[in-house]
């Protein structure tokens, strides 16, 4: 655990972590979010549309609930190489259904569709909300988020004697439809949304709309070392790889500095704007055509690249031990996770690890091996996908977690700092 100025700075990151996931419901906020920091900073945006702007700078492009943000530095040419964060905006949720409004005994209820793989159960009994982009006929866009209007209620234990025994069983379709209000038949969700947004609820023809925990994220403990807060599988990455895009600062190093943050890694990644599609490849194509590079000097500098998938990652449980290595037991605060598997789940190999704790030492970050139980399948993350698609040499790391994918995870206090600092000194070539 960090100490003095350090664990002070820690836990500020903490703090701005918690705003940013608090203005991030949905990954169409947290890239507008990203966005508008990269902006105040002297970003600008440049559209797939345009013309490339070319000459050092500061630049950002935004697909859907996808940013991919880049610093070309003073003196880049053709053959120059590029160091990535890449890390995933979404979280697992529910993603409102068409035709949403359920009746039911009285009630007024939200018909929802599971995405990814939530632990349903953290779901019950919280203020959620909804969130996400509505899209009217003439194909705008609009940005809406509700407070606190609904929540799935459990069933009292009087009524289900054996649950504590037997455990809980939640059926998806029966058992997670959120209660939003009681005898109002008469209200519409989506008209609710459209008025929230300022638009007729008759011109709304498209809808991308996700639940969220409304509780604000918090660092608590006798000792403050531990935060508390939802979807930190993987806004903890997204996160600390703005953070540290943004210390890069102008001309440090001879690379290309790059932060990729996808949507639908916890849906498989092969969107047009997941890590399986062509954003990233196309998006670092068009700064080496910028830079003067033909297809053999391009190729050139992709060979000399690195890519640093950021994902959260397990810490060991202390009341499951038995489900972890038995050699490796990553804690929270003991710094980032570096992420192996021998089946490349994770994109992890020797030459990757030793880039990734020299960049780790070079500002005095400890790092914790993460391997799974031989029982126990592995996750993957973007990382073997990057690795796949542009043949760019790719480390797995990730913030230290307890209850990944519930409504609301735990980790360190000081490891999302520590993993800010890691990638800052990898983005410049430590």
């Amino acid at each position: 655990m960090a100490s003095g100025p350090e664990l002070t700075a820690a836990r500020a990151h903490a703090e701005d972590l918690i705003d940013y996931v608090a203005a991030s419901p949905t990954p169409y906020h947290a890239v507008a979010e990203a966005a508008r920091r990269l902006t105040a900073a002297g970003f600008t945006e440049q559209q797939e549309s345009a013309p490339w702007a070319p000459g050092p700078g500061g630049r950002f492009v935004v697909r859907d609930g996808s940013l991919v943000a880049w610093r070309v530095p003073d003196g880049a040419g053709a053959d120059t190489a590029y160091r990535i964060v890449g890390a995933h905006t979404d979280s697992p949720t529910f993603k409102l259904k068409p035709r949403p409004d359920l009746l039911s005994g009285g009630w007024q209820q939200v018909g929802v569709e599971v995405y990814g793989g939530p632990l349903l159960n953290s779901w019950l009994d919280r203020e959620l909300g909804l969130a996400g982009r509505l899209v009217t006929r003439d194909g705008t866009v609009h940005l809406v988020r509700t407070g606190p209007v609904m929540r799935i209620p459990q069933l009292a234990v009087h009524l289900d004697r054996a649950v504590n025994e037997e455990g809980l069983k939640l059926d998806r379709q029966q058992h997670t439809a959120p209660v939003w209000g009681v005898g109002l038949p008469g209200r519409g969700v989506l008209a609710h949304l459209a008025e929230l947004a300022g638009v007729a609820a008759g011109d709304v023809v498209g809808h991308d709309v996700t639940a969220f925990d409304t509780a604000r994220g918090a660092v608590f403990g006798s000792q403050q070392e531990f935060l508390a807060c939802g979807r930190l599988d993987n806004l903890s990455s997204v996160h600390a790889g703005l953070r540290a895009l943004l210390e890069v600062g102008d001309g440090q190093g001879d690379v290309v500095p790059v932060l990729a943050a996808f949507d639908h890694e916890e849906v498989g990644s092969s969107t047009t704007s997941g890590a399986a599609g062509p954003l990233l490849e196309s998006v670092l194509t068009r700064i080496g055509v910028a830079l003067g590079a033909d297809v053999d000097r391009h190729q050139q500098a992709l060979a000399r690249s690195v890519c640093v998938s950021a994902d959260a990652g397990h810490a060991v449980h202390p009341n499951y031990p038995q489900r972890h290595d038995p050699q490796n037991r990553p804690l929270l605060n003991g710094g980032p996770l570096l992420k192996i598997n021998a089946n490349q789940r994770y994109a992890t190999d020797a030459v990757g690890a030793a880039s990734w704790h020299r960049a780790c030492a070079s500002v005095g970050v400890g790092v914790q091996e993460f391997v799974s139980n031989n029982a126990i399948p592995c996750g993957s993350t973007i990382g073997p996908i990057t690795a796949t698609r542009l043949g760019i040499r790719t480390v797995d790391v990730g913030c230290p977690l307890l209850s990944m994918h519930s409504a609301r995870e735990l980790a360190g206090v000081a490891d999302p700092d520590a993993l800010a600092r890691g990638m800052a000194a990898f983005l410049v070539g430590g």
